[in-house]
């Protein structure tokens, strides 16, 4: 094959987003060669939605539904697998809430020749029409804040320029590199799956940011926790019921910094990531204790490897109720 590109979508209950995704990916001004779809066991109306497009029958779409949700870190494993042994030389990562514009993968393949580099990454567009800079930039693990990259400036892009950081919001990897450095890392379950692809791609070239590709995304930071007043301060925290989905970017983060940084980075990281969750749960939180245990559960675990993702839940089940 020469220079072939699969898309791979992994989904999780957002039919809607899916389905725009979908006609964006099949409206490209340069074919993609596949479509592989992972459905991490959706629950609402994705297999209807599907149907009624026409998509289960469709020769580009390879459709996938997993038996259990494995997250999108598992989806993302799963998808490069498949594209890896369907020969395509780019697998083309996304969520499901990515909009690719009609001429991004055109736009992308004029990276294609360089063979010097371990992906292509697009630009990613916010609602608000802005670059999401925070999706791509330079690696810095070395700091004890949970930022572990240096975003982009988005006074300052180049097309072209050399990146080490790309979510997958819209990267595009060679096959050559994923011979190399393996599968997306299916254990994290979410969040920083991407960090630490990027972290061993790092090590074969760098990734290319083709600033002209846009892709649209939907995200669902946009998100935001309900505010109170706590001491005449106005202040956002994370619900109880939504605390769950905190564990997993503690944990991997520390896993990451003490897999390739070292034991001493990890744990200035870990001391003082508790340490600043514990002052914020003490001042402003209710279920203070069931919150201090989850983030030293998650420090632990991240620590020691541990890698039991229905845990969190299991944490938080009681005092949310």
């Amino acid at each position: 094959m020469n220079n072939t590109l699969a898309a791979i979508v992994v989904t999780y209950n957002r039919a809607g987003l899916l389905i725009e995704c979908l006609a964006a990916l099949l409206a490209q001004s340069r074919p993609l060669a596949r479509i592989i779809l992972i459905d991490n066991a959706s629950t609402d109306a994705t297999a209807d939605l599907l149907q009624a497009h026409g998509y289960f029958d469709h020769p580009l779409i390879d459709y996938v539904c997993l038996p259990v949700n494995t997250g999108g870190a598992g989806g993302f494993h799963e998808g490069v697998r498949r594209g890896t042994a369907g020969g395509y030389d780019w697998l083309w990562l996304m969520d499901d809430d990515a909009e690719p514009a009609v001429d991004a993968v055109e736009k992308m393949s004029k990276h294609f020749a360089r063979d010097d580099v371990a992906g292509i990454a697009n630009l990613p567009i916010g609602l608000d029409g802005k670059p999401q800079v925070e999706h791509r930039g330079w690696l810095r693990l070395r700091g004890t804040t949970a930022q572990a990259h240096q975003p982009i400036d988005a006074t300052a892009l180049a097309n072209g320029m050399e990146i080490s950081f790309a979510s997958f919001v819209g990267l595009a990897v060679h096959r050559r590199a994923i011979e190399k450095v393996g599968l997306p890392l299916k254990e994290f379950f979410i969040h920083r799956d991407d960090l630490e692809y990027c972290v061993r791609l790092s090590a074969v070239g760098p990734l290319v940011l083709a600033t002209d590709s846009l892709i649209r995304h939907k995200d669902a930071m946009n998100s935001v926790h309900p505010a109170k007043v706590v001491l005449g301060r106005e202040v956002r925290r994370v619900p109880m019921a939504k605390l769950w989905l905190g564990y997993y970017s503690l944990r991997n983060l520390i896993w990451l910094r003490r897999r390739h940084c070292g034991a001493g980075v990890a744990a200035r990281y870990a001391i003082r990531q508790y340490l600043r969750n514990a002052v914020g749960i003490l001042l402003y939180d209710s279920h203070r204790m069931t919150r201090l245990k989850f983030f030293l559960h998650a420090s632990v675990d991240g620590w020691r490897g541990r890698f039991d993702n229905d845990k969190p839940r299991r944490l938080t089940a009681v005092a949310s109720r």
